[in-house]
């Protein structure tokens, strides 16, 4: 039978996206069986962080220059959201991480964390929150409900990951503004990760509350510069990693009141290749080895747990991004130990700074350029 012209034009167009999906999609080896990775979306400027929105199929993504924008599953990238603070976008600073509040449902909160300008031309992270509208186009009544004090960075180590645990307290990770020695002063907010409710205010139950000269907002001290935290969704804890200088990337599982070392116990050197000044070695008496560390760094940036069934392979597994060596860690875990390490996406040659799980069970990784896409990764012949 014969088809009428309009009809096999209109099947041919039918077919351009899927042929163009097809195109863009890459197979790649690894362990667990063929990786598919796909571009979700591309030009994306220094993309930071994404967060998932309800429903599962949009997503929320900061550009470290200052913008937050939706990207949704076709890969469509919406204009900048109005209503966001001004950031100070030099070095590694700038729009930094988003969190959903954990009633987002109700209250539509959306948690920032960037670099903020002091008076005298330095910086340090700032933590705020603001409504998004019902049309996505604005955050509405933004305010700031933490600042690092002193702002002593002039473009490096702002740290900036946000967790929120299962009690609604919200965690923030924090590196030193490159400034060494206030890892381990206790009357700054530089190396630490600090502990505050959804509204800025502080727990009265946090470990330093009460103690003279010492910030009360303080969860654990002695850490360099934390790009990644995530909550263990089996056991409920922290777990956060930070970069190390020349050597000595770790992963850390923050107790509250603990020192975690740095400068002073460090797996690392400097980059002129001399010794750390401050360290006395990679173990310290008093001070809490890693849980796991990388004697040469990746310049690790982003981590996920995987729970999803989607693929059984992955189960109990960490994500990793590695900006340094360009790849995507996949650590197995038995229990809390680390058993197993692949390196993935390495053919792309890409800085990953991002990593997450989608609720659809596949990753979603950001890639760190001036011309930065999102990737969706997943196993290909492992389910």
């Amino acid at each position: 039978m014969l088809r009428a012209p309009w009809l096999v034009t209109l099947t041919a167009a039918a077919l351009l996206p899927l042929l163009a999906q097809a195109a863009a999609e890459q197979q790649l080896r690894s362990e667990e069986g063929t990786l598919t990775v796909s571009t979700v979306a591309d030009g994306l400027r220094n993309p930071w962080a994404l967060a998932f929105l309800p429903g599962g199929k949009d997503m929320l993504i900061t550009e470290r220059a200052g913008n937050l924008r939706v990207v949704n599953a076709e890969g469509k990238v919406g204009p900048p959201i109005s209503g966001v603070p001004k950031v100070w976008a030099e070095g590694q600073g700038g729009l930094l991480d988003v969190v959903l509040s954990p009633e987002f449902a109700k209250d539509r909160t959306v948690y920032l964390s960037y670099a903020e300008e002091g008076s005298d031309g330095k910086a340090g992270t700032a933590v705020g929150r603001g409504q998004l509208s019902q049309d996505r186009a604005r955050l509405e009544n933004f305010n700031v409900i933490f600042r690092q004090q002193p702002k002593l960075s002039e473009g490096n180590h702002f740290g900036s990951r946000l967790v929120f645990d299962r009690d609604g307290y919200l965690f923030i990770a924090l590196g030193e503004n490159n400034q060494r020695p206030t890892a381990q002063d206790l009357d700054k907010l530089q190396g630490k990760i600090v502990r505050i409710l959804p509204d800025g205010e502080v727990p009265r139950d946090n470990p330093f509350v009460g103690k003279d000269n010492v910030r009360p907002e303080i969860w654990s001290f002695g850490h360099r510069n934390q790009q990644g935290a995530a909550l263990n969704p089996w056991t409920g804890k922290l777990w956060t990693h930070e970069h190390g200088p020349r050597g000595g990337d770790e992963i850390n599982i923050p107790e509250p009141g603990k020192n975690y070392g740095w400068p002073v116990a460090t797996h690392g050197i400097n980059y002129s290749l001399l010794p750390i000044p401050e360290a006395k070695g990679k173990h310290v008496q008093g001070m809490v080895d890693p849980h796991h560390v990388w004697e040469k760094s990746p310049g690790i940036s982003g981590m996920a747990f995987y729970d999803s069934p989607k693929f059984k392979a992955w189960d109990h597994n960490l994500f990793i991004g590695a900006l340094a060596t360009q790849e995507l860690i996949r650590l197995q875990l038995d229990g809390d130990k680390v058993v197993h390490e692949e390196r993935l996406l390495g053919e792309l040659k890409a800085r990953i700074r991002d990593v997450r799980v989608g609720p659809d069970g596949y990753l979603y990784v950001l890639t760190d350029d001036k011309d930065g896409a999102l990737l969706k990764v997943g196993l290909g012949d492992a389910t």
